[in-house]
This record gives structure tokens, C-alpha cells and sequence, in this order.
């Protein structure tokens, strides 16, 4: 066997993401082992390696012949995965530029995607024979492979045909999407492929989800042909799929599941922040897919694009579907839409909502987290997360947040997090209860700072869990700077001692961005915080200049003396704190105006970023005067880069009559259907429309 010759290669020679690689071959020969261990091992080894990211060195192309003699032996034991490799490793080279030139980490010169992509094609004759193998693992990356790589496009086309009356729902869905890959690549045998693909979404002996697919993938042979019958057609498709239509011995992976149940606080592996473990399991659950035909309806959603108002009724269907698997990821592609596109979204939102069912905690989970995501544009679902989680106390006790069930847990959690950010006091017994119990109390400290009305009993408790943090420990930062975050935004000065203990414990660990945070949340309570002064002024010459800036600008919140600050102040412009000093120089008014020369010369500023915070300061300080400047500078600054939209729109609001010159700028915002604003966020977004909204309705 070929295998036996792995030794013979001059791996040492090659080298991978992470160095030489004399390692390939014991991955090579480890997903051959009849070990599962052994063998999930091999494949996580090369991937992160040899396969880095999608990357492609000589060591990889090298691999090949190997990948392929496993796959064609019937002693290979997980055949399905080697070719699942081989189908990413050959994807990737096709995304790649022929003619282009690659470089391996260490410098060297790599074409080693042709090299990959000759391997791949002469041996294409493969993936013909894997398709008919009995199993089925085998079968569903052949499939895909056949229609990349066979060069044949007619002879594809005709196998892939052959295989449509399998048993397997997948595996025809991915027969007909396979199809039109090959028409899409190949333009002689477009028409034929399209007039099949027509032929077979009305063919009324199909299941649904095939004629589904046949409709879609038609479209997106010929995307110009995308008509107004086109939706219509598909809404009609979803609602004749149902969940015993779906179900089988080769979809299970694609019905909505569950997650392994553990004990509540479940604690991370140690020295990991509970936030990272958490990004990590949301990572890998927002890659599960639950039904057949959502990577079908997806695509369905790129071609329609900017037709939001088609696409929500789409989406209005896959809520509502009898297929439990079609509405839950439905939940995903409704919160993208309205995450990316603007428009009266509360038909949606309304609809995600009632996903929220106590008897499927899996669903609920989904949508709760999605409404939070939304703020402010779920406030329609109010009422309806305010019931789900008094239903979840009503069935699984007060206690519910720290329920053993997993599922419970996390979907009474979302919910109890979506509605304290719409500020609903409903959810305050809950965060009370995760801050006084421990269990997940990170994810109650996330939203705590939105329940302002309730800072009488939140504050004491936040401070409390602050002077817990050991400041030592450089894992607990992400914690320190959520309490931080949540007492600052909740501006009670009770607050103020504990943050003050704060301070002197992070400075003295160096745990700088937490000691800034904590100053500038200090500073949030102005003079009622001067009793902290002596902590502050010392940091005004702190070595570390994230600090150095928060102390200068908590110096002027809580004594007010300008003449003292002011020249701290211009100094700090010229670093990268210039935001901070900017943004106090404008909040100390015209008393800044020893700054203005400066904030001048920050005009003419390379990077958009520093010219909008000198601009807004020198509205603030110079006013009338500095008005031709001003706008000019941020209006440039804004065609430039959208992401400074929300600041350049908080000045122009703030400067009335003297903002008129930016009026065709700002009406023209309103026009646009994608979001924008900094990170393209809907909070940020929902309050750049508000300001746009508000300076065009002036007199």
C-alpha cells in the first residue's frame, strides 16, 4: 500500500502553519487508526496545521496521493472525513488565483494550489466511484467533489442526475444543488442543467424540499431571471414541508437537538474567563444547522439581496413553519436581516417572539438570544419575554436561572437578558438573584447596568462582587471591566468608594485598562466623587497613557479646575488618547480655548478618526466661529468611513442652524436600506436614523 511509502517523503523539507512538517505523517497515518481517538486527533492535527485556516502548502498537496488511497480503502474506518478533507483542501485551491504566487510562514515561494488541483483532477475519476458507495458519509462529500472537480461537466451532470432517486433528502438536495455548481462553471451545459432544474421544482412527485431546491438553484444559474413568482413559489413549497416529510434515517443531525446536560455553574476549565468558554460554545452552536433546507433558503436569501420586503415574507413562512428544525433556523436568518437592513421589522420580531415555548427550551434559547441581539428594534416582543420568564418561574421554581437542565437554564437566562435590555424592571428579581447566588452571575453583570430604575439594590451588589476581584488574577479582567461597565452605566454614586478600591488595586497589579475604565466610570459622578481625588490626581503622571488620560479627564469631573487641566489636555493630543483629551476639552467649553490652535492642526490629520475628535472639540469650544470647518471636516470624515457616522451626527445635532451645510448629507442617510454606523450595529444604527431624523425635522 501506498501508505507504507509515507516515510519515503522528504516531509522535513516542507513545513506547515506552525513550523517543519515531520509531523504530517503521523497525522496521515493517525486517520487511519481504528482508534476514534486517535483518529479525531489526526484530523483536528492537520487541519490546524497543514490545512491552517484553509491554507495550502507544498505538505499539504503533498498528502494527497495518501488522502486518496484512504478514501478508496474499505479498511479505512472514517472514509467520509478523508474525503471531506480532501473536498476542502481542493475548494480552497479553486478559490485561489492560478497564476497567482503564494508564500509559505517561513517566506518561501508556493504554488503549491496548482500542484494541489493537478493531484486532485487527475484522480477526479474518484469521486464517481465514491458516489455510489453504500455508505453515506462517503456519498454526500463525493457528491460535491464530483461536480468541482470532474472535468467532464456533462458526464457530472449526468452522474448527478443519476443519483436524484436515492433515499437520502440530503443527499438529493445536494445532488441538485451540485447541478447547478457544475452549469455555473461550466456555461456549455448551463441550458440543459437549467431546463432540468425547471422541470423538476414542478414536478409535483417530488418532495417539497427537492422542488425547493430545484427552484432555487435554478434561479441561481440565470440570476437575472429572478421575477416576482419567485418567492410566492417558495412560500407555497415551505408550507407543504412537514416534520414526518423530513425525518429519516439520514437527517437526524438536522432536527433540532439539545446540548449535553450539566450541572448548573458548571465551572470552565481553570484559568479560563466564563465569557471566553461561553463565545466558544455559542461558536459552535451557531454552526449547527437543523433542517435540510436552510442551507437552500439561504442561498435563496443572497440572490434576493436588498429586496427586504420579499425576504421578510420568506422569512414570515420559515417562522412559521410545521417543521420545527425550518423555524429555528429561520430565528438566525431573521436576526441577520434585520441586523444588516432597515425597516419596520416588528412583523419578524413579533414572530420570533413566538418561538418563545416553555416545552422547547432548545427554540426559546435561540430566540431570546436573538431579541437581545436586537435592541431596541425587539420592543415589540416585550410582553412576550416578560411572560416567558415568569412561565419558567411559574413551572421550574425561583431558581430557575440556576436550573440543573441545561436548556432551561440557558434559555431562561437569554430571555431574563433580552428584556433588561428594553430596561423592563421584570426581569430585576432574576439579576438579583444570579448576582446574590453566583451561579452565571457574569451574564446577569452583562445587563444590570440597564435596570437604572433599580441602582438602589443593584449598586450594593455589583460593589460587592467588585471588591471580590483579584486583581492579580489577569483572567478576572474581563469580569472587573463588566461590573465596571454596569456600575458606571447605572450612575449611582454609591458606586463610587468601591470603584475608587478599584482603582488603587488595579494600578497596583498594573492591570491598566481596567484602572482607565474604573476612572472614567468614576468620573461619570462628578463632584460627588471628589472625595477620590487624592487616588486620582497622582495618575495624572501615571506611566501607562490610557490611565494617564482617564486621570486627567476624572481630574476635570471632579474638581473642575481648568487652568489645571487644560495643558494636560493639549499634551495628551498629540498620543494616541487623543479621543479622550478631545472629548474633555470639548466638555470644559470655551475655558478650553488655549486648545484651539491644536485642535486647528488636527484637521489636517492623516487618520479620519483623530479629525472628528478635534472637530467636535472645537465646536464645543470655539462654536460659530470653527462652524465652516467643523462641518466640512466631518462630512468628509463621514464619506470617508461610516463607521465615524454616529459620532460626526452627534455633533452636527448639537449645532443646529450652524449644521444646515450637511442637510443633502444627512436627508441622503435616510435613503440608505443597509444598515450603517460604527460596527453597523443596530443600537448604533437605530440612533443614527433618530439623529438624522431629528436634524432634518428642524425649522
Amino acid at each position: 500500500m501506498m501508505i507504507n511509502e509515507i516515510d519515503g517523503v522528504d516531509w522535513e523539507s516542507m513545513g506547515h502553519a506552525y513550523g517543519p512538517a515531520s509531523d504530517v505523517p503521523g497525522w496521515l497515518k493517525g486517520m487511519a487508526s481504528a482508534d476514534p481517538g486517535v483518529r479525531n486527533e489526526a484530523f483536528n492535527g492537520f487541519y490546524n496545521a497543514a490545512h491552517h485556516q484553509g491554507d495550502v502548502y507544498p505538505c499539504t498537496a503533498a498528502s494527497l496521493p495518501f488522502l486518496f488511497e484512504m478514501a478508496d480503502s474499505p479498511a479505512t474506518p472514517d472514509r467520509g472525513s478523508v474525503i471531506g478533507l480532501l473536498l476542502s483542501i481542493g475548494r480552497e485551491c479553486l478559490d485561489m488565483d492560478p497564476e497567482g504566487v503564494y508564500f509559505t510562514p517561513d517566506g518561501t515561494e508556493s504554488r503549491a494550489h496548482v500542484d494541489a488541483l493537478a493531484v486532485i483532477g487527475g484522480r477526479a475519476e474518484a469521486f464517481v466511484r465514491w458516489v455510489a458507495d453504500p455508505d453515506q458519509e462517503v456519498r454526500r462529500p463525493a457528491i460535491e467533489g464530483l461536480g468541482l472537480f470532474l472535468d467532464d461537466s456533462a458526464r457530472a451532470v449526468e452522474v448527478l442526475r443519476s443519483l436524484l432517486p436515492g433515499d437520502g433528502l440530503v443527499e438529493r438536495l445536494l445532488v441538485v444543488k451540485t447541478v447547478a455548481t457544475v452549469a455555473l462553471q461550466d456555461a456549455t451545459v448551463r441550458g440543459a442543467a437549467a431546463g432540468w432544474l425547471e422541470a423538476l421544482a414542478g414536478d409535483t412527485a417530488q418532495a417539497p424540499e427537492v422542488r425547493l431546491a430545484a427552484l432555487v438553484h435554478r434561479v441561481r444559474c440565470t440570476p437575472g431571471e429572478l421575477g416576482g413568482a419567485v418567492v410566492p413559489a417558495a412560500v407555497g413549497l415551505i408550507r407543504e414541508i412537514a416534520p414526518e416529510e423530513t425525518g429519516g434515517d439520514d437527517d437526524a443531525s438536522c432536527r433540532a437537538g439539545s446540548e449535553p446536560g450539566v450541572a448548573a455553574g458548571s465551572a470552565p476549565s481553570s484559568g479560563v474567563p466564563p465569557q471566553i468558554a461561553a463565545a466558544f460554545e455559542d461558536l459552535e452552536r451557531h454552526g449547527r444547522v437543523h433542517a435540510p433546507t436552510t442551507s437552500v433558503l439561504g442561498a435563496l436569501h443572497t440572490l434576493l439581496g436588498d429586496r427586504v420586503l420579499e425576504r421578510s415574507a420568506l422569512l414570515a413562512e420559515q417562522l412559521c413553519s410545521a417543521d420545527p428544525g425550518v423555524r429555528y433556523d429561520a430565528i438566525r436568518m431573521a436576526k441577520e436581516l434585520i441586523g444588516q437592513w432597515r425597516g419596520d421589522h416588528s412583523g419578524l420580531v413579533v414572530l420570533i417572539a413566538g418561538c418563545l415555548l416553555p416545552e422547547d427550551a432548545y427554540t426559546s434559547a435561540a430566540a431570546a438570544e436573538a431579541l437581545g441581539a436586537l435592541m431596541p428594534v425587539s420592543e415589540p416582543a416585550r410582553e412576550a419575554l416578560a411572560a416567558y420568564v415568569e412561565a419558567c418561574r411559574a413551572e421550574h421554581g425561583p431558581g430557575v436561572w440556576a436550573a440543573r437542565e441545561r436548556l432551561v437554564r440557558r434559555a431562561h437566562q437569554e430571555a431574563v437578558r433580552a428584556l433588561a435590555g428594553l430596561r423592563d424592571l421584570r426581569a430585576l428579581p432574576c439579576v438579583l438573584a444570579a448576582l446574590d447566588e453566583g451561579t452565571d452571575a457574569w451574564r446577569a453583570v452583562q445587563v444590570a447596568g440597564h435596570l437604572g430604575g433599580a441602582a438602589g439594590d443593584l449598586t450594593p451588589r455589583l460593589s460587592k462582587l467588585l471588591a471580590g476581584v483579584d486583581f492579580s488574577d489577569a483572567s478576572q479582567s474581563m469580569s472587573a471591566n463588566a461590573l465596571v461597565s454596569a456600575l458606571r452605566e447605572l450612575g449611582d454614586p454609591a458606586a463610587a468608594p468601591a470603584l475608587t478600591t478599584a482603582i488603587v488595586a488595579a494600578v497596583r497589579e498594573e492591570q491598566w485598562h481596567t484602572a482607565a475604565s474604573a476612572l472614567k466610570a468614576l468620573a461619570s459622578f462628578g463632584r460627588e466623587a471628589a472625595f477620590a481625588l487624592d487616588v486620582v490626581r497622582p495618575l495624572a503622571d501615571a506611566q501607562d497613557v490610557t490611565v494617564r488620560a482617564a486621570a486627567t479627564a476624572a481630574l476635570w469631573e471632579l474638581e473642575g479646575d481648568a487652568a489645571g487641566v487644560v495643558p494636560r489636555l493639549v499634551e495628551l493630543l498629540d498620543i494616541h488618547e487623543n479621543d479622550e483629551a478631545a472629548a474633555v476639552l470639548g466638555r470644559i467649553g470655551q475655558a478650553a480655548a488655549p486648545a484651539l490652535p491644536r485642535l486647528r492642526k488636527m484637521l489636517a490629520a492623516g487618520y479620519e478618526w483623530t479629525r472628528v475628535y478635534a472637530a467636535t472639540a472645537l465646536w464645543d469650544i470655539g462654536g460659530d466661529a470653527e462652524a465652516p470647518a467643523v462641518v466640512k471636516t466631518l462630512l468628509t470624515a463621514w464619506a470617508e468611513n461610516d463607521a465615524t457616522s454616529n459620532h460626526v451626527l452627534a455633533c452636527l445635532s448639537r449645532m443646529g442652524p450652524a449644521a444646515r451645510p450637511a442637510l443633502p448629507q444627512v436627508r441622503k442617510e435616510l435613503t440608505h436600506l443597509r444598515r450603517s454606523g460604527r460596527f453597523r450595529s443596530v443600537p448604533h444604527d437605530e440612533e443614527l436614523q433618530s439623529a438624522c431624523r431629528s436634524i432634518t425635522a428642524r425649522p
